[in-house]
């Protein structure tokens, strides 16, 4: 029974970190990744389709993002995604290959961004910790309703916060790096 609230609360901590993961790709560094254009959506007949389903993503040089359509009547459509996506990168189409430039990172774009990056990791910390307080109340209301033992509670809150424990230091680990990542020139 306590293994099953652990592990319900690591799943939760796991699926926190995974989110900060993917929040920071979304943070360009002002090098080219291909990650970089993962959340652009493109309308492929009608329907809402990733990027990365309509066009393979390559990296063309430190600085360059090369998008080759599997189609090329997809050209303009994808330049106009690319164009509206909240990432700030202006494409432009030479044929049958669309190329994107990363645009330089002034100091105060880059403070900005390591701003971004560091109220993405609280949220994710406020995820760890939410995802403790959950397992250790529905560790409480077993106690409370005789089930476990009083050790066994304190045992069980013990295992949840090195759960915890791991967790945020997963996510401080990261965020140093995505912030030396940013402020690297």
């Amino acid at each position: 029974m306590i293994d099953d609230i652990k592990s319900e609360a690591d799943k939760k901590m796991q699926k926190g970190v995974e989110n900060l993961f993917s929040a920071f790709k979304k943070i360009r560094t002002g090098r080219a990744h291909p990650a970089i254009l993962d959340s652009v959506m493109v309308s492929y007949y009608g329907q809402e389709t990733p990027l990365k389903q309509v066009a393979s993503v390559n990296v063309e040089d430190n600085r360059t993002l090369a998008v080759s359509p599997w189609e090329k009547t997809m050209i303009p459509t994808i330049e106009k995604a690319i164009m509206m996506s909240d990432l700030g990168l202006n494409p432009s189409s030479t044929g049958d290959v669309i190329r994107v430039p990363m645009p330089m990172l002034t100091e105060e774009s880059r403070k900005e961004m390591v701003k971004q990056a560091k109220a993405d990791a609280e949220h994710a910390r406020v995820a760890i910790r939410s995802a403790r307080r959950d397992a250790n109340s529905t560790v409480k209301e077993l106690l409370k309703e005789k089930e476990i033992t009083e050790d066994e509670e304190r045992g069980a809150e013990e295992e949840i916060q090195k759960l915890t424990d791991k967790y945020i230091a997963e996510v401080d680990k990261a965020l140093k790096a995505k912030e030396e990542d940013l402020m690297a020139v």
